[in-house]
C-alpha cells in the first residue's frame, strides 16, 4: 500500500486522493474523548493496541436492504462484535468475540450525527449501536474495563466486497449444511466464499456449533477470520501492488474507521503492525457466557470468574499463546492461580455487610467461587491468616486487597481465613493501601471460551432449522418439514442452490 500510495507522481497522487476520499470515520467515543478509556504505555514506552470490530446489520442503502432483507430495517444493532488486542510488543493478539445478545449496562450516548440515547440498564449489548458506533466502544468499555484506541465498522456489502478483493475465504465444513436465515447451503468440504456467500456463512446462527450467537456462530466466524488473515499472507496480496490496490479500494469503501484512523496513511501504520503478529500467535475466544431467565424473560450473562480473567490478560497485555504458538499453561506468576484459592472472610466490625462486600470482591478478581463470608469475633485490626504451606496464596490474597504484610501471619487453621477489624470499615481496598495487578490465570481465561480452532467449521446436529416448505425453500408459512437439523435441511433443499461450489 505505502508503494501504491507514494511512488510515482500521478499515479501516487490519485491513489492517495482515491482512497482518502473512500474513507468514512466517526468520532471514536460518544462520551467524550476518555469515554473509551486510556492505554498505559510498559516499561518501554510501548502500547497495545486494541480495536473494537463491529458488524452491523444496519439497512442504510439499497445494497444493504437487498443482501440484509427487510426484517429488522430500522436502526442498526452490531451483529458481530470483536476486541482485538494487538501486544505492545506486537509478538501476540487475542480476539474476542462479544455475543449480541449479551446484557449489559451502558451510560447515556451523545454522539454527534446519531440519536441520542439515555442511560442503559440490562440491554442487549448490540443495540448501543443504535446511539453510532461510538456509544458501541462505551458499552464495550464500561462492560469490560479494556481500552478502546480504534473501531473499525463494516456493513453487509462491506463484506462482499471485502471477500470479492481477497478473491474469496477459503473454508471447510465438516457435514452437508444449509440455514434457511441466512441462506448458506454449502456441502461436505472446502470451499472458497467469495461475495454473497462470505456474508451468508458470518451471519449464520442455526448451522454450527450449538446453533447459538454465543459459541456456534462466534467459532465459525473465527475460522473465517483466521482463513482471511492466512489467504493475506501466504497468497502474496500484501506484495502484489495490482492485489493490494484492489483490496485497499474494498476496505476504504467497506469500512468506518475512528477519527484517528481518517487517512491511508494512518491505516497504513496499523496495517503495519497487524501484520507483524504471526498468524500462530493470534488467540480466538468468545467471551464466556450463560443463559438464564429473569422476571420470565431469557437473558445473557457472563460468567463469572472466567470472563472477568479473559477482560484482565488484555488489560494486563498477557499472552495467551507460547513463544510456538500454542496456549498458554498457567500464569507464570502467581504460582498459585487466583481461581483455586478459596477465603473465609469474616466480618469482625459493627458494620454490616463488609465480610460480604470483600468476599464478592476477590471473587470479581478471579479467586474462587467457594470463597465465603459470615461474622467473626470483633477485632480492632485486620488479619490474614494461612496454614502452613500456603503463604503464596495469602500473599496473593493481600496483593488483591491492598493489605500490609504485617496484617498477613501464619496460623493454625486449615484454610485463608481473612478477619476484617475496625481499621477497615469501608471500602473493598485496606486504607492506605494499593491493589495490586495480580495477573490473570491464563487457564481460566480460556474456560469455556471455544478457543480451541479447528480446520473446519462443526455443523450443527440441533433440530432446530424451520420454515421449509415441500420444495426445501424458506418460508414463514408453510413449515412442511417441521424442525430439521442443518443436515437434514439441506438433503430437503434440493432445489435451492448452493452458496459455492
Amino acid at each position: 500500500m505505502g508503494f501504491l500510495l507514494l511512488v510515482g507522481c500521478g499515479a501516487g497522487a490519485y491513489a492517495y486522493f482515491k482512497l482518502t476520499g473512500n474513507i468514512k470515520s466517526d468520532d471514536l467515543s460518544a462520551n467524550g474523548k476518555n469515554g473509551a478509556g486510556k492505554e498505559k504505555p510498559d516499561a518501554f514506552g510501548r502500547t497495545p493496541i486494541n480495536i473494537l470490530v463491529i458488524g452491523s446489520d444496519a439497512r442504510a442503502d439499497a445494497a444493504d436492504k437487498k443482501l440484509g432483507g427487510a426484517a429488522d430495517s430500522s436502526g442498526a444493532r452490531a451483529d458481530v462484535e470483536m476486541v482485538l488486542h494487538i501486544s505492545a510488543d506486537r509478538s501476540n493478539a487475542t480476539v474476542m468475540s462479544i455475543p449480541r445478545d449479551l446484557v449489559a449496562s451502558w451510560s447515556g450516548c451523545h454522539d454527534k450525527g446519531h440519536a441520542s440515547m439515555g442511560p442503559q440498564t440490562d440491554q442487549k449489548i448490540n443495540a448501543a449501536l443504535n446511539g453510532g458506533p461510538g456509544c458501541s466502544v462505551d458499552a464495550v468499555h464500561q462492560l469490560t474495563g479494556i481500552t478502546i484506541d480504534h473501531f473499525m465498522m463494516v456493513d453487509f456489502d462491506g463484506v462482499v466486497k471485502m471477500s470479492n478483493a481477497v478473491g474469496g475465504v477459503p473454508i471447510c465444513v465438516d457435514n452437508n449444511v444449509y440455514d434457511p436465515y441466512s441462506h448458506l447451503k454449502l456441502k461436505k468440504g472446502d470451499h472458497t466464499l467469495k461475495g454473497d456467500a462470505a456474508l451468508e456463512f458470518l451471519r449464520t446462527r442455526h448451522g454450527f456449533g450449538d446453533s447459538s450467537d454465543s459459541r456456534g456462530r462466534t467459532v465459525a466466524q473465527h475460522i473465517y477470520l483466521n482463513s482471511l488473515v492466512g489467504t493475506l499472507k501466504s497468497h502474496g496480496t500484501l506484495s502484489s501492488p495490482t492485489k493490494l490496490w484492489k483490496l485497499a479500494n474494498a476496505a476504504t469503501s467497506a469500512l468506518t474507521v475512528d477519527n484517528s484512523l481518517d487517512s491511508p496513511s494512518k491505516l497504513i501504520g496499523l496495517a503495519n503492525d497487524l501484520n507483524k503478529v504471526p498468524q500462530n500467535r493470534i488467540t480466538y475466544a468468545t467471551l464466556q457466557t450463560y443463559d438464564t431467565t429473569v422476571n420470565g424473560v431469557s437473558e445473557t450473562l457472563i460468567s463469572k470468574p472466567s470472563a472477568p480473567a479473559l477482560f484482565k490478560t488484555i488489560i494486563d497485555d498477557q499472552s495467551l499463546t507460547t513463544a510456538s504458538g500454542g496456549k498458554t499453561k498457567a500464569s507464570a506468576a502467581p504460582t498459585v492461580p487466583p481461581s483455586t484459592i478459596a477465603v473465609t472472610v469474616q466480618n469482625g466490625t459493627e458494620t454490616g455487610g463488609r465480610a460480604g462486600a470483600i468476599a464478592q470482591e476477590l471473587i470479581d478478581k478471579g479467586f474462587s467461587q467457594q470463597t465465603t463470608s459470615g461474622n467473626g469475633a470483633s477485632a480492632a485490626t485486620t488479619l490474614l491468616s494461612y496454614p502452613a504451606g500456603e503463604q503464596a496464596q495469602a500473599q496473593s490474597v493481600a496483593k488483591a486487597l491492598g493489605l500490609p504484610s504485617k496484617a498477613v501471619k501464619q496460623g493454625t487453621g486449615t484454610g485463608i481465613v481473612l478477619l476484617i477489624g475496625n481499621d477497615w470499615t469501608t471500602g473493598t481496598v485496606f486504607p492506605g493501601g494499593k491493589a495490586g495487578s495480580t495477573p490473570a490465570d491464563t487457564k481460566q481465561a480460556l474456560d469455556g471460551a471455544n478457543s480451541k480452532l479447528s480446520k473446519c467449521a462443526h455443523v450443527s446436529t440441533f433440530d432446530d432449522v424451520i420454515g421449509l416448505n415441500a420444495q426445501g425453500r424458506p418460508t414463514s408459512s408453510d413449515h412442511t418439514y417441521g424442525s430439521v437439523s442443518p443436515t437434514r435441511a439441506y438433503a430437503l433443499s434440493s432445489n435451492v442452490k448452493d452458496s459455492a461450489p
